[in-house]
């Protein structure tokens, strides 16, 4: 969206209002004037008010012609319409009342439009054209130097993305660590990039040791910059529904993504939905947090390692005869 505002409104100051956490994510891109950290915890707690009152009034001395609310939460329709643009747009999700913020609010076109396409309709409400003629992340030259020394061992790098937020998201590790050692059989030439935070360290011990001398545990050693620039230089993606997963989709990279709990229609690899897995269950997809089956997060432990393995050699096979 970003692309395409600025594509069509060239002279445009663009400024985007973001969890502090997130900012390197959008540091120094060429198509913003300016990122608004939002302290997302330390703004939770009263001792803090007075820093997030001045940012809401540091926003409305921009005096914005426009201002456009994707998350459609209350949290950010109130600081869409306290930052006193002249026009509010958003997304029409009735979850917690955003829309009563906006002046114009855009519905899904359907339960299961993805949302990718959803906030494209917001663009075209605004009347601007949606194309993808532009790099939607454009490369980090230093850090991309940076990795490719890294990854200068191997020339054929997947990666393993085993983290999510919900722990019901979490295809199990030890499931991550047979597939790995299933697709080093199946892939003699091929190394393993295990990427997440720091919270995802347990998980990358786990995983990398089921194959040490062909692993690289990447979790909680690496920037969200060098995250993005790792996912560019593999040639696969294994991952659960999680940002990474969208970045890869986002680099157009060939993903085998395992979904649980969320649907993959909605907010599933953009472009890539159809390589999603996923086993139907009564209860899935539930779009819950925590898992209430009788069987727990049976909708993951149902994808059995050997399956993801035949499926990614079948997708592997598909790519290689495309590129040719």
């Amino acid at each position: 969206m970003l692309r395409l505002l600025k594509l069509h409104f060239p002279k445009s100051e663009i400024y985007w209002w973001l969890d502090s956490q997130l900012s390197p994510l959008l540091e120094n891109d060429p198509d913003l004037h300016a990122v608004v950290p939002f302290h997302r915890r330390r703004w939770s707690s009263p001792f803090y008010w007075n820093e997030m009152v001045r940012s809401i009034f540091d926003l409305r001395r921009k005096e914005f012609d426009l201002v456009i609310d994707l998350q459609g939460l209350a949290r950010s329709g109130a600081f869409a319409w306290l930052a006193n643009g002249d026009f509010t747009i958003g997304v029409a999700d009735p979850r917690e009342g955003a829309p009563g913020f906006y002046d114009v609010a855009v519905a899904r076109p359907s339960i299961h439009t993805h949302a990718v396409d959803w906030y494209l309709s917001v663009v075209k409400t605004l009347g601007v054209p949606v194309h993808h003629n532009f790099t939607w992340l454009p490369p980090r030259p230093m850090i991309q130097g940076i990795v490719e020394m890294m990854a200068s061992r191997a020339s054929r790098w997947i990666a393993i993305n085993p983290g999510a937020r919900w722990f019901n998201k979490r295809w199990p590790a030890e499931y991550f660590a047979e597939l790995i050692q299933r697709l080093a059989s199946q892939n003699p030439g091929a190394n393993f990039a295990i990427l997440g935070g720091k919270d995802d360290e347990a998980l990358g011990r786990i995983i990398s040791k089921a194959e040490p001398e062909r692993s690289l545990d990447l979790t909680g050693k690496t920037s969200l910059p060098e995250t993005i620039e790792w996912l560019r230089r593999c040639d696969f993606v294994v991952t659960n529904d999680t940002g990474p997963m969208h970045i890869a989709a986002a680099l157009g990279k060939p993903v085998v993504a395992l979904f649980g709990p969320t649907d993959p229609r909605r907010t599933g690899p953009y472009g890539q939905v159809e390589q999603s897995l996923r086993i139907p269950l009564p209860c899935s997809p539930c779009l819950k947090d925590a898992c209430h089956y009788e069987k727990p997060m049976e909708c993951l432990r149902a994808i059995t390692p050997s399956f993801v393995a035949l499926q990614i050699q079948h997708r592997m096979k598909a790519v290689a005869a495309y590129s040719r």
